[in-house]
């Protein structure tokens, strides 16, 4: 166990981070602050204050989805930082083998979960071919934007500009 001195007080870090990790649990099933508080016998402004240390950033829901993409890793650092909920990135070689690895029913049955789920989402960023930018944008209403890497089809992974997304991220 890691304890820690502070004054007289000896300080467990294991039970720190569980009563952390329970405020944040309560809280993302959906009680108020003030709830959270009253249940665990607490001041609703450490809550309020405990949120604001941790937070990544405020408001809408973001998606990011995109192949085939070469710096793959870097590009999903980036929405990892900036808290992304829902992050989907492949190379060409990891696309062929999500397509060739599902029958066609299994295919179709994917693609449709995909889309259902994105649906949930405030912003869909997408990075991919002319034509494909296009077809997410119609599939999901318009609450998408595109980058798009070249024209379709695409046939080898794409650099991709983390610039590019981190400044749209600092918009939203």
């Amino acid at each position: 166990m890691e304890f820690y001195r502070v004054g007289d007080k000896v300080i467990n870090i294991k039970h720190l981070d569980k009563s952390i990790r329970k405020i944040l649990k309560m809280r993302q099933s959906g009680l108020s602050q003030s709830k959270v508080a009253e249940e665990l016998d607490m001041e609703r402004s450490f809550i309020s204050r405990l949120e604001s240390i941790g937070e990544v950033r405020k408001g809408n829901k973001i998606a990011l989805v995109g192949f085939p993409i070469e710096n793959k890793e870097e590009i999903i650092n980036l929405a990892k930082e900036y808290g992304l909920e829902y992050i989907l990135i492949m190379t060409e070689k990891e696309r062929w083998n999500f397509i060739q690895q599902k029958s066609g029913l299994e295919l179709f049955n994917k693609v449709i979960e995909i889309l259902v789920n994105l649906k949930d989402y405030d912003l869909t960023i997408f990075i991919g071919s002319d034509m494909r930018v296009d077809l997410i944008d119609k599939l999901l209403d318009g609450k998408t934007l595109g980058i798009e890497i070249g024209e379709s089809p695409i046939k080898k992974n794409k650099h991709v500009e983390s610039s590019e997304i981190e400044e749209i991220l600092r918009f939203f």
